[in-house]
């Protein structure tokens, strides 16, 4: 398996792929130049001077998929920190009592990110959003660590680092809290992140969430009604904040889950004000599939927000994997595929737009342009062998290719072999 690590040589003047096959059917040539699309042309056009070429042989060349949410510095840690309760209380304590018993160093973090990393990049994934805890017992040296792995990664991935805050924020209590999100600001973090679902003060919490964001003049993404409780609809709160303060940077709200318990016309309401706010909504299905509804024995909830409802309003709403192999979901591919196919089964999507889901309009919730193979479009691309997007969902196959920016970042190639 070649991987992102054997890092290819040079783009030359430019790049063409040849004989790639789009979503539509067509078999195109894709001319990229500067890390853009410069021209989509029929099959078989002439290869401008100076350009080398990459031969698709009739694969299927898609969007590049994002992972619009990623908890890097707690990957691949389900063997270390076990969960026994298998809930999000018991997943937060496991995680809690392994940081205050000194098993997570940054030298550790910065390794199993890394491979997480890498998991994403050789699965199509060239853009991504991780959170990481940044709370007075964690300090900033998740961000220090992350930062690290961006920098082994550069060129190969945007990696987006969220300053995932902890409780209590607003107020006198919160003067710690706060302080650590300033040093989380000077070490560099892109997003501005939270949990007020949380928080003794949600509303409070949020405040003070998009003021350190303003200051800085950077997006906010928060951890957003992560429970069954119909009630708790921290989401209406975020989308008025947005509106009564004007407040300009990209706006995300990830998870969302009680939206999904609440009735058709709560459901309505706030998803129309959602996107009025212009908030993106991230959806989780691996993680919430796994964390939710242990205390339903009898039609057990999925764990989700209200997909169809908010769609029908305009809202845009994007899906991230989440937790990877650690005391938050005990599996977990590293792979956008997975994601795609869950929102098939659980959120009854169709194929085609589970994938827009993990691909354009996750690049979108990240405030990353989409890639509709028109010129001027990011040439971030996955490519792989499979007649179709759905197949492609269906099967994950493992024969794939991936550019990002124009450029060759990792490559895969499945054998399988029967003995009679």
């Amino acid at each position: 398996m070649g991987t992102a690590a054997e890092r290819p040589g040079s783009d030359g003047e430019g790049r063409m792929l040849r004989n790639a096959r789009l979503a539509d059917g067509r078999t195109v040539d894709v001319h990229v130049r500067g890390g853009a699309i410069a021209a989509v042309a029929a099959a078989g056009s002439p290869v401008p001077a100076g350009f080398d070429r990459d031969d698709l042989d009739g694969w299927l060349l898609l969007p590049a998929p994002a992972e619009p949410h990623a908890h890097l510095d707690k990957a691949l840690t389900a063997e270390a920190i076990p969960n026994p309760r298998g809930d999000l209380a018991g997943a937060i304590e496991a995680w809690t009592t392994a940081a205050a018993d000194g098993r997570l160093t940054e030298e550790n973090m910065i390794e199993r990110a890394a491979a997480a990393v890498e998991l994403l990049i050789v699965h199509g994934v060239t853009a991504i959003r991780s959170h990481v805890n940044t709370t007075p017992e964690a300090g900033v040296s998740g961000v220090q660590a992350l930062r690290e792995v961006r920098r082994r990664f550069e060129g190969l991935v945007d990696l987006q680092i969220v300053a995932l805050t902890g409780k209590p924020m607003a107020g006198t209590d919160g003067a710690e809290g706060r302080a650590v999100l300033g040093a989380a600001l000077e070490a560099g973090v892109d997003v501005v992140g939270g949990v007020p679902h949380l928080d003794p003060d949600p509303v409070g919490a949020m405040e003070v969430a998009f003021a350190a964001a303003r200051d800085a003049g950077l997006p906010v993404d928060l951890h957003t009604d992560e429970t069954l409780d119909p009630e708790m609809l921290n989401l209406r709160d975020m989308a008025r904040a947005v509106q009564r303060t004007g407040f300009e940077h990209p706006v995300a709200a990830s998870h969302c889950v009680s939206l999904g318990m609440a009735p058709p016309e709560i459901q309505a309401a706030v998803a129309a004000e959602a996107a009025a706010a212009d908030i993106a909504v991230i959806t989780l299905p691996q993680t919430n599939l796994y964390l939710q509804g242990r205390d339903h024995p009898a039609a057990t909830p999925r764990g989700l927000t209200a997909v169809d409802a908010l769609q029908r309003a305009g809202a845009l709403v994007a899906a991230g994997a989440d937790n990877v192999q650690d005391p938050f979901n005990l599996v977990g591919r590293s792979d956008p595929l997975e994601t795609a196919a869950l929102l098939v089964m659980a959120a009854h999507q169709s194929p085609e737009a589970a994938y827009d889901m993990v691909s354009n309009g996750a690049r979108r919730a990240m405030g990353l342009a989409p890639v509709h193979f028109q010129p001027g479009d990011p040439a971030d691309f996955l490519a792989i062998d499979a007649p179709s997007v759905r197949a492609a969902v269906a099967d994950a196959g493992m024969s794939r290719r991936v550019w990002r920016r124009g450029r060759p970042v990792a490559s895969s190639r499945q054998h399988t072999r029967l003995f009679a």
